[in-house]
């Protein structure tokens, strides 16, 4: 069950890389754990609060 849309997914995963790359080179900062959170949900396609708020950017209804 999907709840995004490709854009948003796809801005999910670079975000969620982005994040976490503060974990092995800049401050080193263990908060860029924090980036696995929108990586996932980009890569499986569904966010929680979305489904909580009734959020949908997936253009398919099902």
């Amino acid at each position: 069950m999907r709840n995004e849309g490709n854009v948003d997914r796809l801005l999910r995963v670079v975000v969620g890389l982005a994040v976490l790359a503060l974990v092995f080179v800049g401050p080193r900062t263990p908060f860029g754990w924090i980036g696995l959170v929108p990586l996932f949900t980009g890569i499986f396609g569904f966010c929680p609060a979305y489904k909580l708020l009734g959020i949908n950017t997936c253009g398919i209804r099902r």
